[in-house]
């Protein structure tokens, strides 16, 4: 038998929106070969100051490739570092036949990029040459030219319709059990269930004459009771909110994701769960990622930095504002959310404002987590120290930055890995609960 003929590696030619979201990319293709076009490493210069995460990447990856620079020339292939990985090289020349500078019309990076990867497969016609971005348009353009282009995969969910969801309807519950789990709060997993559920996922056990709420808790290994709870005014009403109220006051549970279509209390929930928990943690931060409209810094919006930052902040303001409204003006639980914004036990703050922060003993909620990274989720949740609580709230179905999707954001990515652990609990809301006319907008429009 004639020995297979081992395939040539392939070569990735990365684009800046790549590194942009994950400055490890060059370690991401295995055996094969990366090529970082010059027009790359000149974008990255232009992203190298400020405090925002892309920022933070840019850094990251230019001190990765000067370290491979020591003694050696960037345009000749150099050996990653890493078992099983290939090589890399910076390519100068970034002209080609075809020309997309021409064909489009254009002198920017994009089209001198994919010059770099044309040229790259004239050179090397033997190998396959794959230019990878998370640009769509830019994926389109090259393969109008007839250059193979993909989507950076690292960290993302390959089927978002079948995301966990945090929750499952039993029906045909022997009524004894569910009488049990009512009277004695409990009942033994083997007595609904063959195997072992996953950790902190939640039930709804029914019979044609009743139903319960329950959860399968992994630390004593049976299914509990989920009984409805409120939190600081607020009551739930539906049962994905028990839920989700069960799993943010629950003290074994140190990382907590809700997703759900806005207007089914995402935020809210887990701020009044914030409050009601508030003698347990020594701060509780609230914090969610700056996304200017139209992708401008917010430099561009009048006054100081106050200001430019208010517009952001002010649905978590809302949200504060209608758990302050349940309460009499007398009441002194409303007149403490004040006194905790005064004195600082509560912090509503830009994610970027809080890097470098200390995050021991702190409740921490982070809204609209869907324009997060996979590598941004990483980082906030590596620095929890002792007695941290980390809540990720967002809808991935609505995500505002360029080169994220249902698949590559950061709350998906955090959803699909970790819901096998013992101390993470998600649940999915799926009902509106602001009103009958944001219901029916959900649904129709």
């Amino acid at each position: 038998m004639t020995p297979r003929k081992k395939s040539q590696p392939k070569i990735f030619v990365l684009d800046t929106s790549v590194i942009l979201y994950n400055h490890h990319a060059l370690e991401s293709f295995e055996e094969n070969d990366v090529a970082i076009p010059i027009s790359v490493l000149e974008e990255l210069d232009n992203f190298k100051k400020g405090n925002d995460t892309k920022n933070f990447e840019a850094r990251e990856f230019i001190r990765v490739i000067d370290s491979y620079s020591e003694g050696r020339s960037l345009t000749d292939w150099i050996q990653l570092n890493g078992k099983g990985l290939g090589k890399f090289k910076v390519v100068m020349e970034e002209n080609s036949e075809p020309d997309a500078r021409k064909i489009f019309g254009d002198n920017k990076n994009d089209h001198k990029i994919l010059n770099a990867a044309i040229r790259l497969r004239a050179e090397y016609p033997n190998r396959k040459v794959i230019l990878v971005t998370k640009d769509v348009n830019l994926r389109l353009k090259a393969k109008s030219l007839d250059v193979m282009a993909e989507d950076f995969e690292t960290g993302k969910v390959k089927n978002v319709d079948d995301l966990y969801k945090g929750k499952s309807v039993i029906e045909g519950i022997e009524h004894g059990i569910i009488e049990k789990i009512y009277q004695e709060g409990f009942c033994e997993v083997k007595e609904i269930f063959k195997e072992t559920p996953i950790p902190n996922h939640y039930f709804i056990l029914k019979n044609t004459r009743t139903s319960v709420l329950a959860t399968y808790n992994p630390f004593i290994h049976r299914i509990e009771r989920v009984e409805k709870r409120s939190a600081y005014n607020i009551k739930p009403r539906n049962a994905e909110q028990v839920f989700a109220f069960h799993a943010i006051m629950n003290p074994n549970v140190k990382l907590v994701t809700i997703q759900g279509v806005a207007g089914t209390g995402k935020t809210l929930i887990a701020l009044a769960g914030a409050l009601e928990q508030r003698r347990d943690f020594r701060q509780i931060y609230l914090a969610r990622p700056i996304v200017p409209l139209s992708n401008k810094d917010i430099g561009y919006l009048p006054g100081d930095i106050k200001s430019k930052l208010n517009p952001y902040m002010e649905p978590l303001f809302d949200n504060l504002k209608y758990i302050q409204s349940t309460f009499d003006e007398r009441d002194k639980e409303g007149k403490k959310i004040q006194e905790m914004l005064e004195t600082e036990k509560l912090v509503i703050s830009p994610l970027a404002y809080i890097r470098g922060r200390s995050l021991s003993n702190i409740y921490y909620i982070i809204d609209e987590a869907q324009n997060l990274t996979p590598h941004e989720v990483k980082t906030i949740i590596t620095r929890a120290g002792e007695n941290t609580k980390i809540i990720f709230t967002g809808d991935i179905y609505q995500i505002d930055t360029p080169y994220l999707d249902t698949q590559s954001n950061g709350l998906s990515y955090l959803i699909d890995r970790m819901h096998h652990h013992p101390i993470h609990a998600h649940i999915t809301l799926e009902k509106g609960e602001r009103s009958e006319l944001a219901n029916v907008a959900n649904e129709l429009l």
